[in-house]
């Protein structure tokens, strides 16, 4: 969906926003998340106070287990669910390096990640179609309903989806987590608001969509990451005839590639741009909104923006109330292009009390 143009894009994004849709207006969406999050977290349970885990580990089983049980109804214990990560983390490594199919590279290993990945979803696929009309509430029945796919192409779509829901979400709680491991005042206002969110609900009561619009603070705090951390470095674009921009004359067939920290890190937009302050987001200013485009802008604005930002503020409803943490030596954020930490974002956690 990244590089097809006119007709085929918007079918495609079209398939995406179904994704999105079904998703959304599914009871037990937000119902996964959690349960999802509570395995993840309860998880650290067990660890003395003093524990190391490398975070950017546990977001990335999170982010890829809700996708996964979104698009393909599998849940995180099931074996084949760590299979694909498995495949999943090989092909990320190779996604962005040197073309060079020979054996033992970066790409070649990628390749044959993909292939194996594509096996896996067929046959889920084949599996699924020899069920019939099967009752499993996922985004993959949807995608089997549409004619408008062949069944590579449906397959290929699944991967997309996966990607989408998995690489850039998991960075997005990590970002949150080392902005936060770096502000004790911005820590303590977050978790003020999931106390007082945690205290209106029964002991064993899920989280709803009406809590998550009382995590206005932690909306800030999601923003200014996204804004500090700048997840989508840049995207590509393609000039389709010329443009004028400003004294700039961008002639039709030249490459753009507009790059957002130029933006969100531009101190004439943004004061204190290289500061982490939430505090900015306050008020819904639209003058800082307007200078703010984390998941791109216009018809290919990412359809999944928000449930991303679901994610992220449910995993740090449980992680605030039930672990204390400080960042493990010196990790910081870095692109290659990819927004990447290079030790995975080491943190000594401390538990507070049981999960809730």
């Amino acid at each position: 969906m990244l590089v097809v143009l006119g007709e085929d894009h918007k079918r495609l994004r079209n398939l995406a926003l179904a994704l999105v849709t079904s998703t959304k207006l599914k009871p037990s969406y937000l119902g996964d998340i959690e349960k999802i999050a509570l395995h993840i977290v309860g998880s650290w349970h067990g660890k003395d106070k003093g524990s190391r885990i490398t975070f950017c580990e546990e977001a990335r089983k999170f982010a890829f287990s809700v996708i996964v049980k979104q698009v393909l109804g599998l849940s995180p214990e099931e074996p084949v669910t760590a299979m694909i990560l498995e495949d999943f983390l090989t092909f990320m490594k190779g996604l962005i390096s040197f073309p060079l199919r020979i054996p033992g590279t970066p790409y070649a290993k990628a390749v044959q990640a993909r292939e194996r990945i594509s096996r896996t979803v067929k046959g889920i696929i084949e599996e699924r179609r020899k069920v019939g009309s099967c009752k499993r509430d996922d985004f993959l029945n949807v995608l089997l309903s549409t004619n408008e796919l062949s069944d590579e192409e449906k397959v290929s779509f699944v991967l997309d989806s996966l990607l989408g829901g998995y690489e850039t979400t998991s960075l997005l709680i990590s970002m949150v987590v080392y902005y936060l491991g770096q502000s004790a005042q911005d820590l303590d206002l977050v978790k003020r608001e999931h106390q007082g969110i945690r205290s209106s609900k029964g002991k064993e009561e899920c989280l709803s969509s009406e809590d998550y619009k009382k995590m206005e603070y932690t909306q800030h705090v999601i923003n200014e990451a996204l804004r500090c951390g700048n997840i989508v470095k840049f995207v590509h674009r393609k000039a389709l005839k010329d443009v004028r921009y400003k004294e700039y004359l961008i002639p039709s067939g030249w490459k753009v590639l507009p790059v957002f920290s130029a933006v969100h890190l531009n101190p004439s937009l943004h004061g204190n741009a290289q500061q982490f302050q939430p505090c900015r987001w306050e008020g819904g200013s639209q003058g800082t909104i307007k200078k703010f485009t984390p998941f791109g802008g216009g018809p290919r604005l990412c359809p999944g923006s928000e449930l991303a930002k679901v994610e992220a503020a449910f995993f740090l409803h449980h992680l605030v109330l039930n672990f204390r943490w400080r960042i493990d030596g010196d990790d910081v954020p870095m692109a290659y292009p990819y927004v990447e930490f290079p030790r995975g974002l080491p943190i000594e956690i401390e538990p507070i009390c049981s999960v809730s």
